[in-house]
């Protein structure tokens, strides 16, 4: 940077973003930690990243850019090698005049551009942006192209072609702890990956001649490269190691636990192994603590069923039921409401199969079979305990359910699962187990069927018109049709091109009043427990979700995906 023409940090002067005072502060630092000016400041606190760049951009005339917001077409990132990009933290941006655009983070460092220009063989024009920005835009576009770090990694075994026998003793040879074993490698990167496009689950299947990976995003499958089938005992005994899981048992299922930390977040991830015919078959259901922490807001409930839902977790006693298949959210709404409810004055204790967060001031059972530690003696050891609130993970049979019941007769509030497709069939359900319907009556105070619906990206948002047999599936009047903001996601680069991101709850909220009791108590069928329940206000998991589709959030096509059309 040309001296006559002062600093940058004036700009930050004159914008009355920095006062003197702060920046002989910064200076100070810099010169005892060795840093650059910028980083001191932004350091300090005084200053945001994208303040010291515009400033930078505008002392030495170039352009600054906010990289978050942009997406770089694959022909242009293609004109930079991943490894030239991650070594020089730059990314190419766009191609003007024959000149290509290259994003960097320091303007004063000739060196790079000119190396840039004689690796590249044209002409480079630099733009700023923050060196964070660059190094997150980096992993989102260089991620989608084939240059992927688990494909690189892939093909690197493919190359050297080791031969790895399948005897214990290679397959542990090549699972010690030794982090510099490809293997080790390999698994970690997975992970990794799977973590940063957002993945629930990772579930790695072996077939006869290849080793299948997939993730699961937003409650979709999404197949990954296959790594060779002579990789799977290696893998498969690192995941073991990685998870305190014996790696010579072979023939039985097994569960175990990995805790990690990417990029400073905490993950657990839990582990489920299974014998196959061509081997063991291995899904990591990743858990983010961060996601826990749910605001009952955030669930995706409408305005009516928020307030309902309030009023049903302040009661003081009777039996809450959330239904849903495996996968549906059921635990997150669950947990959502303890925290709500997790207030000093108040004893929370769960029982679970296995526990999946760690909450804090909440009291945590874990269900063991091999001691006979099972839901019911928990639930008899719990109310020794005098606990307000009662959380257990899933009624499974007739002696968990009338224990619950009991307890919620006798002044707790009892929260838990059911696995049944709507809210009415929970009551069929609970008296197929085998509780009297008169106990059913008096000590559930509401059921909620839920499931989960993929949110449309709102980066590559647009309007959209349903087809005519997905409206008529909806049952939807013109009048609602014309009112209706339909949209779907065109699919971009934040959303992996599938025009989704991110996912919340429909909801089937069921509550129980005098009328219903009394046809529970009188054993009526289901259709006609629904037909009351919908007379008294109570909207379908298919109306909820096509409300959502009406006001733009999700599409027609998801909701008719999850829920059974109203002719059915």
């Amino acid at each position: 940077m040309a001296k006559g023409r002062g600093e940058f940090t004036d700009v930050l002067i004159k914008r009355q973003i920095l006062s003197p005072d702060q920046l002989n502060e910064a200076r100070t630092l810099s010169q005892q930690t060795g840093a650059k000016v910028q980083d001191a400041l932004v350091k300090l606190g005084y200053c945001s990243p994208e303040d010291v760049m515009s400033a930078i951009a505008e002392h030495s005339g170039m352009q600054a850019v906010n990289l978050a917001e942009m997406t770089i077409p694959p022909s242009v990132i293609e004109m930079v090698p991943e490894s030239v990009a991650r070594e020089n933290v730059v990314i190419p941006l766009a191609q003007e005049n024959g000149a290509l655009k290259i994003v960097v983070h320091d303007p004063t460092d000739f060196d790079t551009i000119q190396k840039l220009q004689f690796i590249l063989n044209k002409d480079i024009q630099p733009v700023l942006a923050p060196r964070e920005q660059i190094v997150e835009a980096i992993n989102r576009h260089y991620g989608q192209t084939e240059t992927e770090s688990v494909d690189s990694m892939l093909q690197e075994f493919t190359d050297t072609q080791i031969d790895f026998t399948e005897t214990e003793q290679a397959s542990s040879l090549a699972a010690a702890d030794d982090s510099d074993a490809p293997v080790v490698k390999l698994v970690n990167l997975i992970i990794q990956e799977a973590i940063s496009l957002r993945a629930s689950d990772i579930h790695v299947e072996p077939f006869a001649d290849r080793v299948r990976v997939r993730y699961r995003i937003d409650g979709v499958l999404v197949e990954r490269d296959s790594p060779p089938r002579r990789l799977l005992a290696p893998m498969i005994s690192r995941i073991k190691i990685m998870g305190s899981i014996d790696i010579s048992e072979k023939r039985r299922p097994q569960d175990g636990r990995i805790k990690m930390t990417v990029q400073g977040k905490h993950f657990d991830l839990r582990v489920s192994v299974l014998p196959t015919n061509h081997g063991q078959s291995v899904v990591m259901r990743i858990l983010d603590r961060n996601s826990i922490q749910v605001n009952i807001k955030e669930l995706g409930f409408g305005a009516d069923d928020y307030k309902r839902f309030q009023a049903i977790i302040k009661r003081p006693n009777g039996i809450f039921l959330v239904t849903g298949p495996t996968g549906s959210g059921k635990t997150t709404t669950l947990y959502s409401a303890l925290n709500e409810l997790n207030r000093p004055d108040r004893k929370i204790i769960t029982a679970e199969d296995p526990v999946e967060y760690y909450l804090p001031g909440i009291n945590q059972v874990e269900v063991k079979h091999q001691i006979g530690l099972d839901f019911a003696r928990i639930i008899r050891a719990m109310l020794r305990q005098a606990p307000n609130i009662i959380l257990v993970g899933e009624i499974r049979d007739q002696e968990t359910a009338d224990i619950a019941v009991q307890a919620s007769l006798t002044g707790h509030l009892v929260f838990s699962t059911l696995h049944t497709n709507d809210a009415p069939s929970a009551i069929t359900r609970l008296q197929d187990i085998g509780v009297p319907p008169f106990l059913v009556a008096s000590s559930v105070i509401a059921i909620m069927a839920q499931r989960l619906v993929r949110l449309i990206c709102p980066k590559c948002k647009e309007q959209d018109k349903p087809p005519a047999s997905e409206i008529k599936a909806a049952g939807l009047t013109p009048a609602q049709v014309q009112a209706a903001n339909f949209a779907r996601g065109r699919g971009c680069s934040y959303c992996h091109h599938t025009g989704y991101r991110g996912r919340q709850g429909i909801f089937e909220l069921m509550r129980m009043n005098s009328v219903v009791r009394e046809m529970t108590f009188n054993r009526e069928p289901t259709q006609a427990l629904r037909r009351q329940a919908r007379l008294l206000g109570m909207r379908t998991l298919l109306e909820d979700g096509v409300q959502k589709s009406l006001t733009g959030q999700t599409t027609l096509e998801e909701v008719l995906s999850i829920c059974h059309s109203a002719h059915d």
